[in-house]
């Protein structure tokens, strides 16, 4: 294959990464949404004592739909955050061939793909921060209490007012401490599960629909398992009022201070009984819109 070729298919690679992350990104949000809208009213609020109690008082006060309150901002911002990471998941496995020299048709090493899911974290906090952020806000507006913002655009129009780009992109550094560990996590328990489930003589890419949600559960489970501490200091940061922290560390002192180290693991249940069904549905999302798309070009 000349140079102009590989160029070429590399491309459309991209092009496809990028797509069919979107799609993927869809589906996780349509399936796991419920359970994430929980996991941050735990880690926000005191008025649950549990997973079942928060379930319980957030459909009795504000039926199914409160369930899917917020749900708007990852719906739209997940899209394109989740097209960003498979596309950086992508140019990531492609820089460390390059790092370690690897042939273009050499299969990656576990080192290469663990480096390739740690880089995919880092275009996409670009627009994970300020997405996460606004989510955050309209998740914790629980029923009874005033409600700040009508929706996503006027939440961001109210930040930016407040405290400029500044707020909009509060907990930047904390989407990363929590991204790129995670990340790490979940495309390495991802690749690794599928070739576990791989049969003699075959090839990850041939497994069947039922391997591939085990998988992409799999990798859920992993990225959950890592990333649920720094988690919780970004939805503290993010949905406290203007000047009551100064940044991710200073949430993380005072909440292991006057809360315990247990503090740092609210969420947890409802994380990791989302983690498998929506991360289970993104990447059978992510393998059937990228077959789709082999076979339109």
């Amino acid at each position: 294959m000349s140079d102009t070729e590989s160029a070429k298919v590399n491309k459309y690679q991209s092009i496809k990464s990028f797509l069919s992350g979107g799609f993927g990104g869809m589906c996780l949000v349509f399936v796991g949404h419920p359970f994430d809208l929980i996991k941050v009213r735990l880690q926000t609020s005191k008025e649950y004592t549990g997973l079942f109690n928060a379930v319980k008082t957030i459909f009795a006060k504000e039926g199914i739909k409160g369930l899917y309150r917020g749900m708007a901002t990852p719906l739209v911002g997940v899209t394109p955050i989740f097209a960003i990471c498979f596309w950086g998941y992508d140019l990531g496995k492609s820089i460390a061939k390059t790092l370690w020299r690897s042939g273009p048709d050499e299969p990656l090493a576990m080192s290469q793909i663990l480096f390739a899911g740690g880089f995919s974290a880092i275009p996409a906090t670009a627009l994970m921060a300020p997405s996460e952020r606004i989510k955050v806000l309209l998740q914790t507006q629980g029923a009874g209490k005033e409600k700040l913002y009508s929706g996503p655009i006027d939440a961001a129009a109210k930040l930016y007012k407040e405290g400029g780009m500044r707020s909009i992109f509060r907990g930047t550094g904390a989407t990363l401490a929590r991204d790129i560990p995670g990340s790490v996590a979940y495309f390495g328990a991802y690749e690794i599960t599928k070739k576990l489930l791989t049969p003699a003589g075959s090839t990850p890419d041939q497994l069947n629909s039922m391997a591939v949600l085990f998988a992409g559960g799999a990798a859920g489970i992993a990225n959950w398992a890592v990333a649920i501490p720094a988690d919780v200091v970004k939805s503290r940061l993010q949905s406290a009022p203007e000047g009551m922290y100064t940044g991710a560390v200073d949430v993380f002192s005072k909440l292991v201070k006057n809360e315990g180290p247990g503090a740092l693991f609210r969420g947890l249940g409802p994380a990791m009984i989302r983690a498998f069904p929506a991360n289970a549905a993104c990447f059978f999302g992510v393998e059937v819109s990228k077959k789709a798309l082999d076979k339109l070009f």
